[in-house]
């Protein structure tokens, strides 16, 4: 069984804008970070996991996905994007015995994000380790039911 995780990491706070200050460089750095990243590496291993007839794809979309946040705009519709190919993608690869999921992190508890927001509480946050467990099950034959899940990971958050 082959296993692929894509991550692509943003929602920095220097992209963290409200959408009426948010320029084009903005918009286009976060689709290169986070949606471009995503389809460039599920197009290139579909073909392979097709001809092996197995395979998981983990994509890592983000709460901003599915709840808008201020500020956030333009970070949650380029992962909303990663959600939505997930979505696609599961749809056309499940019949070739490939399953294809995303997780859907709150903030995730790096030593970058402490120190961009040092008023947080990184006890809410999510530990890496429990997300890689969750991204590590999904890529596993145990979640060989689970088709297009968007599962979301939160931590206390």
């Amino acid at each position: 069984n082959q296993n692929i995780g894509t991550i692509a990491r943003s929602g920095s706070a220097e992209f963290a804008k409200q959408m009426a200050d948010a320029d084009n460089e903005v918009l286009e750095t976060l689709l290169d970070l986070n949606l471009r990243t995503t389809f460039t590496v599920c197009r290139a291993i579909a073909p392979v996991f097709k001809a092996a007839g197995d395979g998981a794809i983990v994509n890592v979309a983000a709460r901003a996905a599915i709840k808008g946040e201020a500020g956030n705009g333009v970070y949650g519709a380029t992962k909303a994007g990663v959600l939505a190919l997930t979505q696609s993608l599961s749809e056309e690869l499940k019949g070739h015995g490939i399953n294809v999921n995303a997780v859907l992190p709150s903030i995730i508890d790096t030593p970058a994000n402490r120190i961009k927001m040092p008023k947080s509480d990184p006890n809410k946050w999510v530990d890496p380790g429990d997300l890689a467990k969750v991204i590590v099950f999904l890529a596993s034959r145990e979640a060989k039911s689970i088709h297009g899940a968007a599962v979301p990971v939160y931590g206390l958050s």
